[in-house]
């Protein structure tokens, strides 16, 4: 059984948890050094990666819940020996936790959380509200904006949400990196949020919700209102994928692809190096948290 909830939660539910730690990674490997899993004599949490080599580590931690092993250490070849394809060769730890490992582990799953880059979701309407829904699911902290109490309230999604008066100022006080989504129920504040949002230079991504022809709008708007301001770093359309589909949900599942495409590139991962800092002004939300 995978658990739900926070590692915090877990952790704290089950008495007898095994660590399993990727502490090495040759060739090409379903996650990354570092990745944990942890698994319990009836429930796990986490994952690294799936398949034979997951089977292989769930089987060899519950063994050692059963005999009372403390560590172990195991060398995976990803290859035939074990029916997987990846080709590359991994080395787990395995470990039993103390009560010290399970605060550890706690304080690390914090830090991660903390460091999640923003996506500023701008408009609740109803795509605005579908992109909330996907990113519920991803490692990102989803902030959807809003003038409007009342399309705020009918998000049903697991993510901060925030009714502002003055939309621009969620914009400006964002940390270094975030992703900012462009959809509200005005055209005029679409320009006025898109500009701010290019002005920082600092976003990981920009886009707006419209047409090539709107796209042409802003470019002529933002040439003659904010001082020739290029727009040559905006999406938009946005989730441009040549799918004829425009129910909601279908255009949120491509914008948010294209997201995180970004959000997880080499060059973004490079440039957001220390950038997951506080607010540059303006003061923390918790999730769900409103502001006027």
């Amino acid at each position: 059984m995978v658990a739900p909830g926070s590692l915090s939660e877990f952790l704290s539910a089950q008495h007898c948890v095994i660590r399993v730690a990727l502490t090495r990674v040759r060739g090409s490997s379903p996650r990354n050094e570092g990745t944990e899993m942890f698994v319990a004599p009836g429930a796990l949490w986490g994952t690294i990666g799936g398949g034979q080599l997951e089977f292989l580590a769930i089987n060899a931690a519950r063994d050692m819940l059963r005999d009372g092993a403390l560590h172990q250490d195991l060398d995976v070849p990803l290859g035939p020996e074990i029916g997987q394809c990846c080709g590359g060769r991994v080395e787990l730890n395995l470990s039993r936790m103390r009560a010290s490992d399970k605060w550890a582990a706690t304080e690390r799953a914090a830090r991660n959380e903390d460091a999640l880059p923003h996506v500023y979701v701008m408009g609740a309407g109803h795509v605005g509200r579908a992109l909330a829904n996907q990113f519920q699911h991803l490692p990102v902290r989803c902030i959807l904006v809003d003038t409007r109490p009342e399309e705020i309230a009918l998000c049903a999604a697991d993510v901060e949400t925030r009714v502002s008066a003055i939309p621009e100022a969620e914009i400006w006080r964002a940390p270094a990196g975030s992703a900012f989504v462009v959809l509200t129920h005005d055209h005029g504040l679409d320009f006025l949020l898109t500009t701010a949002a290019l002005e920082r230079k600092d976003a990981a991504y920009v886009g707006m919700i419209g047409s090539a022809t709107k796209r042409v709008k802003l470019r002529n708007w933002a040439q003659k209102h904010c001082d020739g301001q290029s727009i040559e770093h905006l999406k938009c359309p946005i989730g441009a994928s040549g799918s004829r589909d425009k129910r909601p949900s279908v255009i949120a599942a491509f914008v948010a692809a294209e997201v995180m495409a970004e959000l997880t590139s080499e060059t973004a991962a490079t440039a957001l190096t220390g950038a997951n800092q506080a607010p540059l002004r303006g003061h923390h939300h918790d999730r769900k948290g409103r502001s006027a």
